[in-house]
């Protein structure tokens, strides 16, 4: 049977590689104060076009569709076709939970942070980093009606701490301001500044000369287009983007506004280890609802899969008919991240979590060795027990396969082998731990994947 595209399923030394990344994020997030929680996989059509034009990538649910009275849906989205209540998979977090806020603004507290781990479903063709279905994780801060702009530089720190400690290539977050461009274009004489953003957004997928002919195309003459191209050419990893920008010489109140919001940002990441955080002044980010600070992440040596964790500000997606609630968020493509990596070679040092065998004499001595596991498991060791009384080098060779570093055989005295150096010594199995490190698998990075001369392990 072939397998199904765009659907990635995970072999058990891959899973746990993912799984170290989910749990280091969880780990980051909470110790930000950042809730979890989780929205339903399916949402109404019409609230999921609320984000724009994005009909060709949902997926609508035929047989729900049908229970809920609304006759059949495609499989894939049809977009405005479509029936006002047809159902749908979300494709993204953000657009569910602008509207878990609304439903639910009585029971939470603002300002309300919330990371939310999840999957998601786009009918987009299956390329290298790019899924049909795939795991997100987003962080957020959302409050009523005002939201104080030091979030923004707060979610910027955490991501991009978040990101730090990731087992990949070294993460470059960039930062942008939409207010940036907004009044740029502004200050340029451009009719309707925002249809002028999704054009100098292609300038990741399309080179400078192509992107001013798009400019021009759009009804500027070839003053403005060079302008809005030398602006788009700026990048700093501190505030010295403010006077680049001011030698341009374009003045307007908004673009003020956003190079000030913008430096607060580069300002308040500065410190940061292990991830990259520098304004890159090409990052538009085409949907609509971002109003200012926006953020887009490449890895090294994978820029080709374009923006790994992408996001911003947004102060009109979530309002109910007294109240607006503006937020701020990231979103990280834990797939888009991860399975490429997998790919390339990143994997854990065993298959399973188990880091003991307690092997088994014969049958009958079975409960003793279960009584060891037992005794090891409640000491935090993850333990399992051979599956048969085989001979003893059968039994060995079942851990080798598996990757597990210990077997602990029962007798008296009780003895531990470690399978990779050789030793073997008697041991107390009442106090008796393996190394800490050994308690879950490690990751092994090659050298290139990690930037690293030497393939390199992780430990726990």
């Amino acid at each position: 049977m072939s397998r199904l595209s765009g659907f990635p399923e995970l072999l058990p030394a891959e899973r746990i590689v993912e799984q170290r990344v989910l749990d280091h994020l969880r780990r980051v997030f909470e110790l930000h104060g950042f809730a979890n929680l989780e929205t339903r996989a399916v949402e109404p059509m019409e609230e999921l076009l609320r984000k724009g034009e994005i009909d060709k990538e949902v997926y609508t649910l035929r047989r729900l569709h049908e229970n809920a009275g609304a006759g059949g849906a495609g499989a894939s989205g049809a977009g405005a076709e479509e029936a006002a209540d047809a159902l749908a998979l979300h494709f993204d977090l953000t657009v569910p939970f602008a509207r878990y806020v609304v439903e639910n603004s009585h029971d939470l507290d603002f300002p309300f942070r919330r990371y939310q781990i999840q999957k998601v479903w786009r009918g987009e063709r299956p390329q290298q980093g790019r899924f049909r279905e795939f795991t997100q994780a987003d962080i957020d801060i959302v409050a009523r009606d005002v939201l104080p702009f030091h979030f923004d530089v707060e979610v910027a720190r955490v991501m991009a701490e978040a990101l730090s400690g990731l087992p990949v290539p070294r993460l470059r977050l960039q930062v942008n301001n939409r207010k940036v461009l907004e009044g740029f274009y502004a200050g340029l004489g451009i009719d309707e500044p925002t249809r002028i953003m999704p054009i100098v957004d292609k300038l990741d997928k399309l080179p400078p000369d192509a992107v001013r002919t798009l400019l021009l195309d759009a009804g500027l003459d070839e003053r403005q287009a060079d302008a809005c191209l030398a602006l788009s050419a700026i990048s700093a990893a501190d505030a010295s983007f403010v006077a680049q920008v001011e030698a341009l010489g374009v003045e307007h109140e908004l673009l003020a506004e956003g190079l000030q919001e913008l430096a607060r940002v580069i300002e308040g990441c500065a410190g940061i280890d292990g991830a990259d955080v520098v304004v890159d002044l090409s990052i538009a980010r085409g949907l609509d609802y971002y109003t200012g600070t926006v953020f887009e992440t490449r890895m090294a040596g994978y820029e080709h899969l374009g923006s790994v964790c992408s996001g911003g500000r947004y102060d009109e997606l979530a309002r109910d008919n007294r109240n607006t609630y503006p937020g701020v968020g990231i979103s990280l493509g834990v797939s888009r991240l991860v399975v490429p990596l997998l790919a390339d070679g990143i994997t854990a040092s065993r298959s399973v979590p188990s880091a003991v065998l307690v092997t088994v004499l014969h049958e009958a001595a079975r409960p003793e060795s279960d009584d060891l596991a037992t005794l090891l498991r409640s000491r935090g060791v993850p333990t399992e027990v051979a599956p048969s009384a085989q001979k003893l080098g059968k039994q060995i060779r079942h851990a080798e396969r598996r990757g597990i570093p210990f077997v602990l055989f029962p007798g008296d005295p009780v003895q531990v082998k470690d399978l990779r150096t050789g030793d073997q010594v008697d041991v107390d199995p009442a106090t008796w731990l393996p190394p800490e490190a050994d308690l879950a698998p490690g990751i092994i990075t090659p050298a290139t994947t990690a930037n690293t001369d030497s393939p390199e392990e992780i430990a726990p």
